[in-house]
This record gives C-alpha cells, structure tokens and sequence, in this order.
C-alpha cells in the first residue's frame, strides 16, 4: 500500500487510544430513550486485533493493558477483567497472524468475530467464577453484536499501518 504511514508509537498506539477512552466515554453516558440505553461496544477490541495483525510489539500490550484497567474503573466491573480478556483477544490474534496475512475482508472479519467471541467468553466465565452466579446471556450477546459492527474501524487502522514496517513485510 503506498499511502502507510511510518510506524511511530504515539500515531499507531497513542492516537488510537485516546480515541477508544474517548467513544468509550461518549457511549457511556446514562441516557435512556423508550427504556432502551445505549450499546455498550468494547471499542478496545478493535485496538486488540488490528494491534495484533498490525505487527508484534512489545508496547501493545501494555497498551491493552491500560485500556482493560480503564474500562474495569469505568465500567465498575472487578480490576483485571477487561484486562485480561482483552489481552487474550490480542494473543488469539496474534496466535492467527500468520492464517490471516493475505487473506481478504470477510476473513479479517470472521477472525475479528472469533477474537471477540473468545474474549466474551472468557469474560462470562471469569464474571461467572467470580460472582458465582451467570452473568446475563443476552447482555453479553447484544455487547458482541455491538462489538463486532466496529470492525470497519479494525480494517481501517490495519490499512493504515499494515505495511509501515518493512521487517514484517
């Protein structure tokens, strides 16, 4: 791809970061209309994957790291949870790289489907081991539906970035 751009961490980690905490926040906002209240997407995810596929990198996961701490604080839910689940979703899809590399759209977006899938259930069964009760079915299905309509915002940082590196070329 001739328009990627260099591979600097503050424009392939920080900017996507910031605007992650930022959509985070605005669909975070209590606001109900006709007893229905805004989807609540984990708009890390898509950082997790395209992370992933981008290149390795040792700062990405820290990276997801603070943006798994952020959404627990957020969210309120118990401190590592997202984290964790986030930082599995980063290895599955590093672990799925190499199946990835050359592949088209529908596949990027059924690997993304899968990550996501992953890291729900890991959540599921971590909210479940730690409560002791199961989490809400449906909530969990309506935040992976919600989840996985942000893959364009995936594919467009991968296409961003894709071919920065030389080394991974």
């Amino acid at each position: 791809m001739s328009g990627a751009r260099p591979l600097e961490p503050w424009r392939w980690l920080g900017i996507p970061m910031l605007q992650a905490i930022v959509a985070t926040l605005a669909l975070g906002v209590p606001f109900r209309m006709f007893t229905l209240q805004l989807p609540e997407p984990v708009f890390p995810m898509v950082l997790a994957f395209a992370w992933a596929v981008i290149r390795p990198s040792i700062l990405a996961p820290f990276a997801i790291l603070i943006l798994g701490l952020f959404l627990d604080v957020f969210w309120g839910g118990p401190l590592g949870l997202w984290a964790l689940c986030l930082l599995i979703a980063y290895g599955v899809a590093l672990a799925g790289r190499s199946m990835m590399a050359g592949q088209g759209r529908l596949i990027f977006f059924v690997w993304y489907s899968l990550v996501t899938a992953t890291a729900l259930v890991a959540g599921y069964l971590f909210v479940m081991l730690d409560a002791r009760s199961s989490p809400g079915v449906v909530a969990m299905a309506w935040q992976f539906l919600a989840t996985i309509v942000l893959y364009p915002f995936a594919q467009r940082l991968i296409d961003l970035f894709e071919d920065a590196d030389v080394r991974f070329r």
